[in-house]
């Protein structure tokens, strides 16, 4: 099967892209017809402003590029068990974390262990691993410090992936937070401050990593399966947070806390070894990539320009309402995010009564949800795309639709369904997974709008995320503490109802298309096309 391909000019100037040129320029060689075609489109001019290339289809998830995703897969699901390794290994680090009982308790009792049990293999695991006395103002400080640095390093990360190269700085990265993660338990040792310090610039790390790691899209995904492929890596930090929730309070109690740090630490080291192995910042420079996808991916890209270098229309990004719809939505989103992370295990101990152990593994339920059907969804959004059953415009807002409304109905309703546990566990379950459509709409929609800014995008995105995870815990923690009672029923309405808004603004104001200030425009006006 062939894929026909035009490349040619962009705003009026011709095609001028060096990945495009060297690719065409190697597959000459076995196809002189395809020679012919590509010396024209390497010498441009006005004579010859538009080249039909036709193209060998490489399709199917034997390719580089799904390897390329698995890979980042990987790596993600690395990160975020790292992120999140903390958060249940301190509760067992600490000798003064009781959990508050709650007024909004559930009737129907989980089928779990007695508590009895529990506490006698906390205090095995007490034996195992050394116990701090931290106060909770301090465990909140070590919390938090993994996001001191994260509003500084988004913007920069994007410049620095353009510079040293995706593959090297990504994958550097990948190795200094998985060494500082099997450094944490030493740190903790040594004081407080040491570990606080060491979990900044484990945070900026990380942020460099999930930054940085979005302009290999830019030259590797062809537009027809950016949906799949950006869904197949980023369904590793579901997999990885559902991961976390399910073994780690098990480790923490039966080996010792520790050892969540070595381990999710190694396996970030055989990640990054990986990364040096598989990944490289372009199909040209492959060494082990066919003729055949080398060809299919930069043809299909050509379109799009080359990657922006230093050059950044600012004044043009600040004034343009699609993209701004992509930051709100973005905002709104993880502001759904972070109540499930910062308040899920708090509300199935409080309220449905299971004990640390049991809420951990509940709590990776809805986790595990989302990461069976974010890739599914991007498939689904591709399959739409490629049998031109939907633009990608409506493909993009259907699915965030999709992913906001339904949800926001099933998480609203968890308040007043609570006295039943199955119910309560099965709507927060099935809100997760349709909440993962909103994946291949929305939150992949910087990738459509400006391929060539893509990491800095995702720079800009990650910033209003971070912001939203300052704000939410803070403004859902003071509603619960202002009336016990009716707390909970108001986080609830507050998360759906920022969702919500959040999605008339990108419905509104959300596009699919490329934008003039992403095009590429660096032809001489005399010899732009009129």
């Amino acid at each position: 099967m062939f894929n026909t391909v035009e490349a040619g000019t962009i705003v009026g100037g011709p095609v001028n892209n060096d990945t495009v040129n060297m690719a065409q320029v190697q597959t000459s060689r076995k196809d002189g017809l395809q020679s012919s075609s590509t010396s024209r489109l390497r010498k441009g001019g006005t004579k010859h402003p538009f080249v039909r290339l036709s193209v060998p289809l490489v399709s199917g998830f034997c390719s580089v590029r799904h390897g390329l995703a698995l890979i980042l897969h990987l790596c993600n699901l690395s990160i975020s068990t790292q992120q999140m390794n903390m958060s249940i290994a301190l509760p067992v680090m600490v000798n003064n974390t009781a959990l508050p009982s709650s007024p909004n308790a559930s009737t129907e009792r989980p089928p779990v262990d007695s508590q009895d049990n529990w506490n006698e293999t906390l205090n095995e695991s007490k034996a195992v691993a050394a116990v701090y006395d931290w106060s909770p103002e301090i465990q909140g400080v070590i919390l938090s410090s993994l996001n001191y640095g994260s509003f500084l390093a988004p913007i920069p990360s994007s410049y620095m992936a353009e510079v040293f190269g995706t593959r090297y700085l990504s994958g550097t990265c990948m190795f200094i937070t998985s060494v500082l993660a099997l450094f944490t338990p030493l740190a903790a040792d040594t004081g407080v401050t040491v570990l606080i310090v060491l979990r900044v610039i484990q945070g900026i790390v990380q942020v460099v990593l999930l930054t940085s790691q979005y302009s290999i899209w830019a030259r590797w995904a062809p537009p027809q399966e950016r949906s799949q492929l950006i869904t197949i890596a980023v369904a590793g930090s579901v997999l990885g947070c559902f991961i976390i929730f399910l073994v780690g309070g098990y480790l923490c109690q039966t080996i010792g806390w520790p050892c969540v740090f070595y381990i999710f630490g190694g396996i970030g080291c055989v990640c990054s070894f990986l990364w040096f192995a598989v990944i490289y910042d372009d199909p040209v420079s492959h060494p082990f990539i066919s003729t055949k996808e080398k060809e299919y991916i930069v043809c299909s890209l050509a379109q799009e320009g080359s990657p922006p270098g230093w050059s950044l229309p600012t004044k043009a990004m600040i004034k343009s309402l699609p993209l701004w719809s992509i930051l709100i939505f973005y905002f709104s989103d993880y502001w759904h995010f972070f109540v499930l992370t910062s308040f899920l295990p708090t509300f199935i101990t409080s309220v449905l009564q299971a004990n640390i152990r049991d809420s951990g593994i509940l709590s990776a339920l809805p986790f595990a949800s989302a990461c069976i059907c974010v890739v599914p969804g991007g498939l689904l959004a591709d399959f739409l795309l490629s049998r031109k059953i939907l633009r990608l415009n409506t493909i993009r807002k259907l699915f965030t639709a999709i992913g906001v409304l339904f949800p926001a109905v099933l998480f609203t309703s968890v308040y007043w369904v609570r006295s039943s546990f199955s119910t309560t566990i099965a709507f927060l379950t099935i809100s997760s997974a349709i909440k993962s459509f909103a994946q291949s709409g929305a939150l992949v929609n910087f990738v459509d709008i400006a391929p060539r800014y893509s990491a800095l995008l995702r720079a800009l995105s990650q910033i209003f995320s971070y912001l939203a995870g300052a704000i939410s815990p803070t403004v859902n923690g003071f509603l619960m503490s202002q009336d016990p009672e009716l707390g909970w029923r108001n986080v609830f309405l507050l998360s759906a109802a920022v969702g919500i808004l959040g999605l008339i603004f990108y419905l509104i104001f959300g596009q699919a298309e490329v934008q003039d200030w992403a095009k590429c425009r660096h032809a001489p006006a005399s010899e732009r096309t009129e």
